[in-house]
């Protein structure tokens, strides 16, 4: 024997059955002249811009690195002057 009594089942009202209705579809549309961009694209171009301004600046610490280097004499020591003039000397003759 049931204990209780029996439950009857509601019937849900016609108009929350059509907003029920009308919300299921699509989730998201997109418009076709407005796209979604894909990403490779802007991590390529992100990459070229580093790579530009590292070769820029590359560019000029060496241009700063060989004005730095050709501005100056180099001072030698008397041992030093020996050994390169020792050097240029021994350049144009055939070795022994």
């Amino acid at each position: 024997m049931p204990q209780g009594k029996i439950k009857v089942k509601t019937k849900v009202p016609d108009v929350v059955k059509q907003k029920l209705k009308k919300k299921k579809g699509v989730a998201f549309t997109r418009r076709a002249n407005a796209p979604i961009q894909p990403k490779k694209a802007k991590l390529q171009e992100t990459q070229k811009i580093k790579q530009m301004l590292s070769k820029a600046v590359n560019k000029s610490v060496e241009e700063d690195i060989r004005a730095r280097a050709q501005e100056g004499e180099i001072n030698f020591s008397k041992a030093q002057n020996a050994v390169a003039k020792h050097n240029r000397n021994t350049k144009g003759k055939p070795a022994e």
